[in-house]
């Protein structure tokens, strides 16, 4: 897989997914601001450690009429699994289980200057950025926002907010578009063919997972996205049905 350093997660990606999936819920600090679907910023106790974390019970999503109801935070950790099994660490540590507040997706707070997103970043972020840009083609991303890319104090990218994706139809909206036709570098197209060759196995773990949270037409979907990307070699370019981007961008 593609050079990409473990970012920094105070208690180490094993550990943080241990405290997400069998810690107390012990506070909630209240509603994040600007989301669409009840969210929550909560802390996490496990044993001697704690940790912020974004909580998105399933019954405080708002209905689409394009996404089957209570479904978006399977989504959410099918996003991670695949940031992942690429190895290109996108989506922070994600997990789904009961909370306060029923079932719902539990992910890692990142912590981030909220004045900077992906239209403050500056070329030295583009190594990170195109790797965004290919997964979210991939996983159909719906809704990349210039908001939903978080830069922490090491110079990481982060990617949230993946409730709306891995649709079987075409979805894409998004504000990345800088790298349209451009040659895919050959790292990450080894990353690629890697998830493809995980997707053709229905023994692998990966599979086996995204049986449990996916339709079997949206998995046959994101497997045909991932061909033509690789069978193109080039990063997508805004189609012509529209829209392409998100509302607001930001």
């Amino acid at each position: 897989m593609s050079e990409n350093p473990t970012p920094p997660i105070p208690h180490g990606i094993d550990r943080t997914l241990e405290i997400l999936a069998k810690g107390a819920v012990d506070t909630e600090h209240g509603l994040m601001r600007w989301s669409s679907n009840y969210t929550f910023l909560v802390s996490v106790s496990y044993e001697d450690q704690s940790l912020p974390a974004i909580y998105k019970p399933q019954r405080g999503e708002r209905p689409l009429w394009d996404f089957p109801d209570g479904m978006l935070c399977n989504r959410e950790l099918a996003a991670y699994l695949t940031s992942e099994r690429l190895g290109w660490r996108i989506v922070p540590p994600t997990v789904v289980r009961d909370g306060p507040r029923g079932l719902g997706s539990l992910q890692c707070f990142i912590d981030h200057d909220p004045e900077l997103n992906y239209f403050t970043f500056d070329e030295s972020t583009f190594p990170q950025t195109k790797r965004i840009c290919a997964f979210d083609y991939m996983v159909n991303n719906a809704d990349r926002k210039g908001g939903h890319c978080l830069l922490d104090s090491e110079g990481h990218v982060w990617g949230i907010d993946h409730g709306i994706t891995f649709h079987s139809s075409p979805k894409l909206r998004t504000v990345i578009w800088e790298f349209a036709d451009q040659p895919i570098p050959a790292a990450m197209i080894d990353d690629m063919r890697h998830l493809c060759a995980l997707l053709e196995d229905p023994r692998s773990d990966y599979h086996q997972a995204l049986n449990g949270l996916l339709t079997g037409r949206e998995i046959a979907a994101f497997h045909n996205r991932i061909r033509h990307l690789l069978k193109a070699g080039t990063f997508p370019s805004p189609g012509p049905g529209g829209p392409n981007y998100p509302w607001p961008p930001v």
